[in-house]
């Protein structure tokens, strides 16, 4: 193993718990808007997976969003608010990332202005050597693109490059390139450790 591929949202973040995103929790009582119609308008929808992809700007669609809606906030500030409130590194897979002596990336399905932000505000680019965002890829996990892209980046071999995820399907598409892989979850991750290398 000569590289490890850390996805973000489920690995290095956990701001999705009990089925719930974290950040909703004070969405209504702090801006005034409902949450469940902005996360309607802006998440379940094809309109975000465009976004994802880089198609599209999230700044653009937060402006159709404010446009929609009424909303008494601008489109600037409601990223601010969401990529702040989001913003939940989990400290011991943190610790773990420290730890590890093996050079690391982040593999992970964002766009653009989120991946900025965790790379400078949340600081992962003190830990890691890259991070890979499908916004920038213009490519999303579980494509085989997205992990081809990877490969040239590193010029390693695929069985010399882990991927740590919790999405079953980015786990296999992995493994069927040949990358080793470790299926995060709840129930696995006391074992992430011993797999990486550290003293937990």
């Amino acid at each position: 193993m000569k590289l490890i591929a850390w996805d973000f949202d489920g690995v290095l973040n956990c701001g999705f718990q009990g089925g719930f995103d974290l950040w909703q929790q004070s969405f209504e009582d702090d801006l005034g808007i409902s949450a469940e119609v902005f996360t309607s308008y802006m998440f379940q929808s094809p309109r975000f997976a465009e976004v994802l992809t880089g198609n599209r700007d999230l700044l653009d669609l937060l402006a159709d969003y404010v446009a929609a809606h009424d909303v008494p906030h601008s489109p600037s500030a409601l990223l601010d608010y969401w990529l702040a409130k989001d913003a939940r590194a989990d400290a011991q897979v943190l610790g773990w990332l420290r730890a590890c002596k093996i050079p690391g990336v982040i593999a992970t399905n964002n766009e653009t202005h989120r991946a900025e932000y965790m790379w400078t505000r949340m600081e992962y680019a003190t830990h890691m050597q890259h991070i890979f965002a499908s916004g920038r890829m213009r490519v999303r996990k579980p494509d085989p693109g997205f992990f081809a892209q990877i490969e040239a980046w590193s010029g390693l071999d695929p069985a010399d490059i882990l991927l740590i995820d919790d999405a079953e399907k980015n786990i296999l598409a992995a493994a069927v390139r040949g990358w080793q892989v470790f299926h995060f979850t709840d129930e696995t991750r006391h074992r992430l450790p011993e797999v990486i290398g550290v003293t937990p």
